[in-house]
């Protein structure tokens, strides 16, 4: 049993057979993205008691592995589920922090609220982020541009067929070597429109961090594939063809006269962690920063009379990533190549200092968790 600040303690059950050392550096010397996972897993359960109060218990870290579960919990029929995705670093000292963590942890309890599942305390999502790095410490990376990737998720596991929320749920942490997003060199990518389907609806769950929204981008993103491109923009086709958001980041647009403008929110879009922290970073800078709408036919003048001066997607697995290149049916938006000194790049390279310990936190966003 693990005493911690939170007054929750976890019971840790560790593997009988850890992953060797030798498989383990092989793994991380080179990772990919989500393709390995750590020995063990953080759980913590919900549940209903016979008076109708509903509670956390059973925290608990055990062997990463399948999950016991009955062919009618609630999950695999209504998609009651959420995540998050976050990461860990090992700075220069061997030490290993999280950023922002505070801030996935209320995104995690809004996503909760509209999905009907119970809302985790803050402190208790970030101690089971640290209690679980703290027994797979060694799978953390420590290469350029590698991290952690830490998977909060919670499911509806309650075997009921009927529609209502379940009173029984599981919330989990699983953790996963990752290098960088797209493979390899960090390179510009071209990104397809999607004029055919739609991510998510007004009044629907766009604001949560569900499967049922990725579920939705996946026809589109092999749409994409199949015109070479690494992901797909979508529109709100209600609303004057406004940009709203890629299969998996938000989208910046970078302007020559110092404007950056992002989508603003409007409960259709993800409340990205790393487009909050690139929009407080470009407004320490000095630059003028928008969150408004912006549609496809201002995205199409702006090319044409040459105010647009970068477009990148940002968010926890890529971090920022420039676009070099917008593809639709009626023919491709170009954007001019980022140099070294360019935004996003200069922000990219701010961002993963402050991630790393390089350069110094200004904002408090950092939260060690080994």
């Amino acid at each position: 049993m693990t005493q911690n600040a939170v007054g929750v303690d976890f019971a840790q059950r560790l593997t009988d057979n850890p992953t060797s050392a030798e498989r383990r550096a092989a793994i991380l010397a080179d990772p990919g993205f989500g393709n390995y996972f750590t020995d063990h897993t953080a759980v913590v359960d919900w549940s209903v008691d016979a008076e109708g109060r509903g509670g956390w218990h059973d925290a608990r870290i055990e062997p990463y592995g399948p999950i016991a579960m009955d062919p009618a919990a609630a999950v695999l029929h209504y998609g009651q589920e959420i995540f998050e995705g976050l990461k860990a670093y090992r700075h220069a000292d061997g030490s290993v922090w999280t950023f922002r963590a505070e801030a996935n942890a209320h995104r995690f309890n809004r996503s909760a609220r509209r999905l009907a599942l119970p809302e985790l305390p803050p402190e208790l999502f970030v101690e089971s982020l640290r209690q679980l790095v703290s027994v797979d410490k060694d799978w953390v990376p420590g290469g350029e541009g590698e991290a952690l990737y830490l998977r909060p998720f919670m499911i509806a596991t309650e075997a009921f067929l009927g529609v209502r929320p379940a009173r029984e749920v599981s919330y989990r942490v699983i953790a996963s070597p990752a290098g960088n997003y797209f493979g390899g060199e960090l390179k510009p990518v071209s990104i397809w429109l999607s004029e055919h389907f739609a991510r998510a609806g007004h009044g629907g769950t766009g604001e949560a961090k569900c499967g049922g929204n990725y579920a939705a981008s996946l026809a589109a993103q092999l749409e994409a594939e199949a015109h070479g491109c690494k992901q797909v923009l979508f529109l709100d086709p209600y609303n004057d063809n406004a940009v709203e958001e890629l299969g998996g980041m938000n989208i910046v647009f970078v302007f020559t006269d110092g404007r950056l403008v992002t989508p603003a929110l409007n409960g259709n879009i993800l409340h990205g962690v790393t487009r909050d922290s690139v929009l407080q970073l470009a407004s320490d800078r000095g630059l003028s920063v928008e969150e408004r709408k912006i549609t496809i036919d201002e995205w199409r003048a702006s090319v044409a009379d040459g105010t647009l001066a970068e477009v990148f997607a940002c968010g926890t697995a890529a971090v920022i990533t420039p676009i070099s290149e917008l593809k639709t049916a009626d023919g491709s938006l170009v954007s001019p190549p980022p140099g070294p000194d360019s935004v996003a790049m200069s922000i990219r390279e701010q961002l993963l200092g402050i991630q790393t310990g390089a350069v110094e936190d200004l904002h408090g966003w950092l939260t060690r968790l080994a």
